[in-house]
């Protein structure tokens, strides 16, 4: 039995390692959008939609705002199928467990890849279902990803925010497509190989990962993988030998477990919608930012080629620091174990007095991000990526976290997707402030970007609301101690 626990603690880490490896190279693939756009408008993408325009002096100018809005409106699309589509994903996750949506997030996120590999300037259409399958498939590889928490404890909200983080990292895939490109090696044959990719998914799938759920809190003789069958035989003749009625892991899943909420209730909470609007704002700002970065650059480096491509790559070098920077916002949050709780304060009350730092600080640097972006200077943009790595790092752990915290683990999967499905809707805005911009503000974003920063100051309503609920539930225990 030794033998076999240790075993299993090799494998609760080779699941660890694979895991933060597959979030960190394609899961985020779509937010590396800036750097594969600025290739594929080298290639001539939506070229057609360029016109001739009558500039100043009567000098003929190239006018490519169309082209611009187009890849926009590619990115817009696809981050929206990434957050909107978690609802359907969650809902599945928690019906089928771990393979059903791994395999279909695999066939996604190949077909997504063929097609980016296929696809010519002729036929630039095909990027708005190749991106939008390579985003859906990325976030069903993530939300099955994210469980692997659940077998660490007391680190449990560190290893989510680890994973998330390196959602933001994946980005940086894009970018090394676009070094290869510039040294030669065509769009065909690194999509290609990233199709190809999909043998180390699936082998992940069937080795490394249960078919069903990873259980929280995890039970002492958990097991899972190609060794769950013997497991589950040696649980049972122990039961026959020692004649007690103790159930297996896998029985003990299905059981249905009185939990402290229903998914209604937890709909009708204050704590989820108030955490809704506290990640819609920032990843409004978040998307906006992505989504316009290429055309921003242009106008601040008056159309100079080089230093575009500059400033993309140092964009996407910085992305790479993401799965640094977000397990030291999950270590804030997991600050409190293992130290004692005050008088008749449960482990749920625990951690959500210690999300609050966590949202709050997510909000400081949500509105630092979005007020350095609304002021034009260009050397200033390397300061902007540092703050809105560090955002989007802690924004996107912090909510998967917060979620896992604050309500019943088994509807993390509806309401992890619900969430991010409303705040998709509400992302939707970024292509409307983009062609408020493009049209009757003369390519001039300065009011949408001030806009966009005081709408983000909503964010710190949501820590201030967990802190008040905190002590609230605090004052109850006081008086009932008194009594």
């Amino acid at each position: 039995m030794t033998g076999l626990l240790k075993s299993l603690t090799v494998r609760n880490w080779l699941t660890f390692v694979t895991s933060v490896l597959e979030c960190l190279c394609f899961a985020g693939a779509v937010f590396g959008w800036a750097s594969l756009a600025f290739v594929l408008k080298t290639e001539g993408y939506f070229s057609s939609l360029c016109v001739n325009t009558t500039g100043v002096n009567e000098t003929q100018v190239l006018d490519c705002s169309v082209q611009d809005e187009q890849f926009s409106l590619v990115f817009t699309i696809a981050s929206f199928s990434f957050s909107f589509l978690t609802l359907p994903n969650g809902f599945l996750f928690d019906r089928f467990g771990t393979t059903v949506p791994r395999l279909l997030g695999i066939c996604l996120f190949t077909t997504g890849t063929l097609m980016f590999a296929f696809s010519t300037a002729a036929w630039s259409n095909l990027l708005f279902p190749a991106l939008s399958l390579v985003a859906l498939g990325g976030n069903l590889l993530l939300m099955t990803d994210i469980q692997v928490g659940n077998l660490f404890g007391q680190r449990r909200s560190t290893i989510i925010n680890l994973h998330v983080g390196a959602i933001g990292s994946s980005s940086a895939l894009f970018l090394v497509i676009k070094l290869l490109h510039e040294a030669g090696i065509s769009l065909l044959a690194s999509f290609l190989f990233l199709s190809t990719c999909s043998v180390f998914h699936l082998l992940r799938t069937f080795f490394l990962l249960p078919r069903d759920h990873i259980p929280y809190p995890l039970p002492d003789d958990y097991t899972y993988g190609t060794t769950c069958c013997k497991a589950k035989t040696l649980s049972l003749e122990n039961l026959t030998a020692n004649g007690n009625a103790q159930m297996t892991t896998e029985e003990v899943e299905v059981v249905p477990v009185k939990q402290e909420k229903s998914f209604r209730e937890c709909l009708k909470s204050r704590l989820f919608w108030l955490h809704l609007l506290w990640l819609s704002v920032m990843q409004l700002r978040q998307y906006h930012f992505i989504g316009t970065l290429n055309p921003m650059l242009q106008r601040l480096t008056a159309g100079e080629l080089s230093l575009v491509s500059q400033y993309i790559n140092a964009f996407s070098i910085m992305q790479v620091f993401g799965v640094v920077c977000a397990p030291l916002n999950g270590l804030i949050m997991d600050r409190h174990k293992g130290k004692p709780r005050a008088a008749g304060e449960s482990e749920q009350e625990a951690d959500l007095r210690a999300s609050v730092l966590s949202l709050l600080l997510t909000a400081l640097l949500g509105v630092s991000f979005s007020a350095c972006a609304t002021i034009s200077n260009l050397p200033l943009q390397y300061f902007t990526f540092v703050l809105q790595m560090f955002n989007r790092s802690f924004l996107f752990g912090a909510n998967a976290a917060f979620i896992s915290l604050a309500f019943p683990s088994c509807h993390f999967g509806k309401l992890f997707g619900l969430v991010l499905a409303l705040a998709a809707v509400f992302s939707l805005l970024q292509y409307a402030c983009f062609a408020l911009v493009n049209e009757p503000l003369n390519v001039d974003p300065l009011y949408v970007n001030i806009g966009l920063t005081l709408l983000t100051l909503f964010a710190f309503i949501h820590p201030l609301s967990v802190f008040l609920h905190c002590r609230s539930l605090a004052s109850k225990r006081a008086i009932k101690a008194s009594s």
